[in-house]
């Protein structure tokens, strides 16, 4: 069984939502069955839409140290709770002697040949690195995401459960998600970790795809690999 490796505290929350999913998509019957997986949460990073938008400081070495950390500790691979960290994969990998997995191309396989049209909640530093619809595109899968003010509201509901209000950021993601379906969107992605928090399956009339969830499965399949 391979140790899963995670680089957190982006947020920490997201962080702990990740692990819980791992845990309940591990196929176990008592402690022993589970996965050893080590975690190092650093909310210490700095914040990456931030950087990206030109308004922060350059994440990439606290992300790189810690991802480094993480494989020094036995980390079979790595994996990244956050969406927009993923814009810096290809630093991380090069810094790393182990795989990192890549969390939108694992959404864009889960949505493979399943949907024509998908919406993208996330931040505005990922969908400005278009890493979503990248990878849809590449899966023949054409995308819609909020534009203006309604990326505004987005933002506003992903700092809002970073700060611990979660009936504020679900009121106004719930409202996001539903103008993306109105647009035609076949299903929504909760393309940041913090949006799982406050959406849910059933929360829309489309399906809410968890990309955090579809992590989770990836971590544990890559993990049992072989057994």
């Amino acid at each position: 069984m391979k140790t899963i490796g995670i680089v957190g505290g982006m947020g920490p929350e997201a962080t702990c939502d990740l692990y819980l999913k791992i845990i309940r998509n591990t196929p176990a019957d008592k402690d022993q069955d589970h996965i050893r997986t080590i975690i190092d949460s650093n909310p210490k990073i700095p914040d990456r839409t931030a950087f990206i938008l030109g308004q922060g400081p350059d994440p990439r070495p606290l992300l790189i140290e810690t991802a480094r950390n993480v494989e020094r500790a036995g980390a079979s691979f790595l994996v990244l709770p956050c969406n927009t960290a993923h814009y810096f994969h290809k630093d991380v990998q090069d810094a790393v002697g182990i795989p990192v997995l890549h969390m939108m191309e694992e959404v864009a396989r889960y949505l493979k040949g399943k949907v024509e049209l998908v919406g993208i909640l996330a931040t505005s530093g990922t969908l400005k690195t278009g890493l979503y619809e990248k990878a849809l595109s590449e899966a023949g899968i054409r995308s819609l995401v909020p534009s203006g003010e309604d990326q505004e509201k987005v933002m506003e509901a992903i700092y809002s459960v970073k700060a611990g209000k979660l009936q504020h950021g679900r009121e106004l993601i719930l409202e996001q998600g539903r103008k993306l379906a109105h647009r035609g969107a076949q299903a929504v992605i909760a393309g940041c970790t913090e949006i799982p928090l406050i959406l849910k399956q059933g929360d829309l009339d489309v399906e809410v795809v968890d990309a955090t969830e579809i992590l989770a499965k990836a971590c544990v399949r890559l993990a049992l690999e072989g057994m």
